[in-house]
């Protein structure tokens, strides 16, 4: 937690990975901004993070690992402040060709289902 506690110091914003919920309670009370629960998807997807949010509603996670446009809007509904996105925003192809449009379209569309979510 010692990054934890320097970026408090420092007024910078940090969210650490956390997998289980010691883990998300100890970077809460180091004074992270969110935290980060990776991987999501293999611990249960949304469920994981509904099961959290119960007795920890205070602490703003981010879900990451395994969150595409299919499962976005369940980490939403969820509790899930934010997403962790990869390759499913930022495929390595699109990367490499340079398909500036195709990123911006995958963003769009995230962007969308978060919103839709979040009404």
């Amino acid at each position: 937690m010692e990054v934890v506690e320097f970026a408090v110091k420092n007024d910078v914003v940090v969210f650490p990975g956390a997998l289980t919920p010691t883990e998300v309670i100890t970077a809460w009370k180091a004074g992270a901004d969110f935290v980060k629960i990776f991987p999501c998807a293999q611990l249960g997807g949304h469920s994981y993070i509904r099961a959290l949010k119960v007795p920890l509603p205070q602490v703003r996670l981010i879900a990451s690992g395994g969150v595409n446009q299919l499962s976005a809007a369940n980490f939403v509904r969820a509790g899930a402040t934010a997403l962790g996105i990869g390759a499913e925003l930022i495929p390595h192809e699109a990367l490499r060709m340079r398909r500036d449009e195709q990123i911006h379209e995958l963003a769009r569309r995230f962007l969308a289902i978060v919103k839709g979510a979040r009404a």
